[in-house]
């Protein structure tokens, strides 16, 4: 009977280990440092102690490295949780680098990043995230930044891994970092003629991470997406990007509903801040549950234990979420 209950005890905080493995959280990629009542109720619930907040950005201005929209803060601005400073870099800012301006880079960042903690009297760990879409060509030069600013910083330092960076590991070389932030989000252009989700679409994130489990940085996260955009089509075939726009956006008598997804405009006016005319459409691009389920039950098989960070934290992203119930979803895939 001791044998029985003992063995009960055991499978049910087995089970209670599996579906708390995927603790969560979110990114705050504003300029301003604010959050109203639905972003701070959301992250008050998040599992996972840490705030990702981006910082600013680095890009390469007629040769000069230039910080681009630094962050304010509103004094409103309160959280528990730690921030984890996060800066996003071009690809561009690290070609035709030198030596001398790799460690110029390191040193200003860090130096930036610290006055900011400062500034704002910010509850900051020990770790700082650079996000860079880098390439074959720039990997050698951005690997030795990632290099220099952990040396300076005396902080550990991670960096954000896109799918392609995954699938030609070969050729876009593994980041001297003991941890990742897998991008599951971004699998093709929005600005491309297609009927696919350009946010996220699950077939391709798949094939794109069918080898992740042989990706030799063992400790990955993953960033899952939330956000929503309205694709823009005018008479040329070109495009624009409205962000934030959703399915019940485009119930208005003015459009006439093309697909489930797609609408038509009949009237030319003013729609969701921008003067668009008759003609042009309008596609919504949006997350499911079902499809984060998707990935990550797929991911589950690949890398099983990880923490997944929203992208991004805002109230017309969060409203009426459950990332709980999502990050919690065991199934068979």
């Amino acid at each position: 009977m001791r044998i029985s209950t003992f063995l009960l005890v055991l499978i049910l905080l087995t089970s209670c280990s599996e579906k708390d493995k995927h603790p969560y959280t979110f990114y705050y990629w504003k300029t301003k440092l604010a959050l109203d009542q639905e972003e701070k109720k959301a992250l008050d619930k998040a599992t996972a102690p840490y705030l990702y907040t981006r910082f600013f950005d680095i890009n390469k201005v007629n040769g000069r490295f230039q910080p681009v929209a630094v962050i304010t803060e509103n004094k409103s601005f309160d959280t528990d949780k730690q921030i984890v400073p996060t800066v996003f870099i071009t690809n561009q800012t690290f070609l035709n680098i030198s030596k001398e301006e790799i460690q110029f880079l390191a040193e200003n960042i860090h130096h930036l990043i610290e006055k900011k903690i400062k500034e704002y009297h910010l509850n900051a760990g020990q770790e700082i995230q650079i996000d860079c879409d880098w390439t074959a060509g720039t990997r050698d030069d951005y690997f030795s930044f990632l290099k220099q600013l952990k040396k300076i910083s005396h902080k550990g330092v991670s960096c954000t891994l896109r799918l392609h960076q995954v699938k030609d590991k070969a050729l876009m070389g593994i980041p001297p970092v003991e941890k990742v932030y897998l991008m599951c989000y971004s699998t093709s252009s929005p600005l491309e003629n297609s009927d696919k989700n350009s946010i996220l679409d699950v077939n391709i994130l798949k094939s794109y991470l069918s080898k992740l489990e042989d990706y030799p940085i063992k400790k990955i996260e993953v960033a899952l997406p939330i956000y929503s955009w309205g694709i823009v089509t005018n008479h040329l075939g070109k495009h624009k990007l409205i962000n934030a726009l959703s399915q019940n956006d485009l119930k208005n008598p003015n459009f006439k509903k093309v697909s489930d997804h797609e609408i038509e405009i009949l009237k030319d006016g003013f729609y969701f801040g921008n003067y668009l005319n008759k003609g042009f459409m309008i596609k919504v691009e949006e997350i499911t549950n079902d499809q984060l389920r998707d990935v990550i039950t797929f991911l589950d098989k690949k890398i099983p234990e990880f923490t997944i960070i929203y992208y991004q934290l805002d109230a017309k992203f969060v409203i009426n979420q459950n990332f709980k119930l999502i990050s919690k979803f065991q199934g068979d895939f």
